[in-house]
């Protein structure tokens, strides 16, 4: 473990062989990926699970050099489904990961559905969250994907915990739940009929403590959002939600500033930021260990709308 881990005290006689093991689990799949579909993605977000799932990658298919770094590009394009309403430092550390790391990347715009009228918005200031389905199918038809590599897991929720590592989706682009394929001794069914395409998460079996322990041994770079910093948010239904032009306070609501750190860097609409002190990732591990609930439960307005809502969201295309 490095020095960041050994400052946690108790987390330093963590075994890295635990480690070790998910990240050979992880590799293994971004191969299998890589020799089973002619026209795969990885999914980027910006996000701590898909920097995870990035750095693997490089990890699985480029040259490590003695600085770190990594020679090479994948040979498969990064894609981002961007909602418009992405938290502006997000978008800016997207931008900075890709032209460092030399990757191609495929941005679909929601604002595009939009225009097309493939996505109605209620209302403008609506959550687009949940409409990200469309915009990703359309970017699948588009580019001819066959398979999307992602960052979920399955501590994160419980339709999550349901899908497999390799998630078939048929020609509509939806998830069968009752229509999984097994998965015995890892040996993968990839097969595919024209039009369908398949999800696949390496970081499927990880938790969220996995994720940060692996962020902290490797030295993976974040977006600041993840860490202690100071935001103005108003308390509503058992969240904080920060105050910004598509989360302004309703009547009676008084901003507050507060030092807050996000578990997770979704839509700016319905993503909520937590009290923390974390400036670093080992700070995060010891707050992660204390914690009760998973990033959604804890932070996602959208996943609390119902207990079948993510389900109901996969069913449909999500992520």
């Amino acid at each position: 473990m490095n020095a960041a881990l050994q400052a946690t005290g108790g987390i330093a006689a963590a075994d890295s062989r635990h480690l070790d093991a998910l990240e050979e689990e992880a590799i293994f799949i971004l191969r299998e990926v890589a020799g089973a579909f002619e026209r795969p993605a990885l999914l980027f977000s910006a996000g701590k699970d898909s920097c995870v799932v990035l750095h693997l990658a490089h990890k699985a298919f480029c040259r490590l050099r003695a600085d770190g770094g990594f020679d090479g590009r994948l040979p498969l394009p990064l894609l981002h489904v961007d909602t418009g309403h992405n938290f502006p430092e997000v978008i800016e550390f997207r931008d900075r990961e890709v032209a460092r790391h030399g990757e191609r990347l495929i941005v679909a715009h929601m604002d595009d559905s939009l225009r097309r009228g493939s996505v109605r918005l209620r209302d403008p200031l609506e959550s687009r969250n949940a409409h990200q389905s469309v915009t990703l199918l359309e970017a699948v038809e588009q580019h001819g994907f066959d398979c999307l590599i992602g960052g979920a897991r399955r501590d994160e929720e419980k339709a999550r915990a349901k899908e497999r590592i390799f998630s078939h989706r048929d020609v509509f682009g939806q998830w069968q739940p009752k229509e999984q394929r097994a998965e015995l001794w890892s040996l993968f069914n990839t097969r595919l009929r024209a039009g369908e395409h398949f999800r696949a998460f390496p970081i499927s079996n990880w938790t969220e403590l996995d994720v940060w322990l692996y962020i902290a041994r490797e030295n993976i770079a974040l977006p600041g959002l993840y860490y202690r910093h100071a935001r103005e948010v108003v308390e509503r239904g058992g969240l904080l939600v920060p105050v910004t032009p598509l989360t302004p306070p309703r009547d009676g609501e008084v901003p507050r500033g507060m030092d807050v750190r996000f578990r997770t860097v979704g839509d700016m609409s319905c993503t909520c930021p937590v009290p923390s002190t974390a400036s670093c990732a080992a700070d995060v591990i010891v707050e992660t260990l204390s914690a009760t609930l998973s990033e959604r439960g804890a932070t996602r307005m959208d996943d609390r709308s119902s207990q079948a809502a993510m389900e109901r969201r996969k069913k449909e295309g999500y992520f």
